[in-house]
């Protein structure tokens, strides 16, 4: 832990476990991770192939799944030690989550998903959600519903609810893997501008060399994850030059 009046880090696991069991009882370990820490601020890529626990990870770590053992602190905050109720809570103030099939409630404007988004923190606010939608490049596409959108500003507008509650932490799983590499350049900048801009830690998890080259460092999920790997080291960090 650390020491009084030293804030922690954004994200921090220890000793993070999750299995599921198949109908026939069989029981698969997904994730084992022994220790992962994300500083404050900190942007980091995590490589994963499909069906390696990257989209589970990202669950436990915002509280929408629970984990069979261990602890994941959300700025000082044991989230996995919570009743749901405050999960959700914690979430809502903390976390900001981008995912890869966006997610937006198709009855409502772009405006509105946003608000949405923010009714779960501290209260809607068309004023900051007209804001954020402006800053994404989609100030004339307020009243638009999703289906009037193309892929790229449905992105955008997903971007713009995950950074609506002004999270410390967000979490972005597979963000262009809908887009084209056009597109998934311009959305991969706007997100990490736009953490950067908020002050916001970033975890983001993808299998694209092209995303995963931006970024200077990306930790390997199966470096980390001994459930995937039978004991290879907890380190797994990949520097650029």
């Amino acid at each position: 832990m650390t020491t009084a009046g030293t804030p922690g880090p954004a994200l921090r696991i220890d000793g993070l476990r999750k299995s599921y069991r198949s109908p026939d009882g069989e029981v698969t370990p997904v994730l084992h991770i022994p220790a992962f820490t994300l500083g404050r601020g900190e942007q980091i890529a995590l490589r994963g192939s499909s069906g390696s626990g990257k989209t589970t990870l990202l669950h436990i770590v915002a509280g929408i799944l629970q984990a069979d053992a261990g602890r994941v602190w959300i700025l000082d905050r044991d989230i996995t030690s919570l009743a749901e109720p405050a999960r959700d809570r914690l979430r809502a103030e903390c976390i900001g989550y981008v995912f890869q099939t966006f997610n937006l409630l198709p009855a409502y404007s772009a405006l509105e998903n946003v608000m949405l988004g923010m009714m779960f923190g501290p209260g809607a606010d068309a004023d900051a959600a007209t804001a954020l939608l402006r800053r994404v490049g989609l100030g004339d596409r307020l009243r638009y519903r999703p289906r009037q959108l193309s892929v790229g500003q449905q992105q955008r507008v997903a971007v713009a609810r995950a950074l609506a509650n002004r999270p410390a932490l967000v979490l972005a799983d597979e963000p262009t893997g809908n887009l084209d590499a056009r597109h998934a350049r311009e959305a991969l900048t706007l997100i990490r501008d736009m953490c950067r801009e908020a002050g916001a830690a970033l975890l983001l998890v993808s299998h694209d060399p092209a995303v995963l080259d931006q970024f200077d460092r990306v930790d390997d999920l199966a470096h980390i994850n001994l459930a995937a790997t039978d004991g290879i080291g907890a380190s797994g960090a990949v520097t650029h030059a």
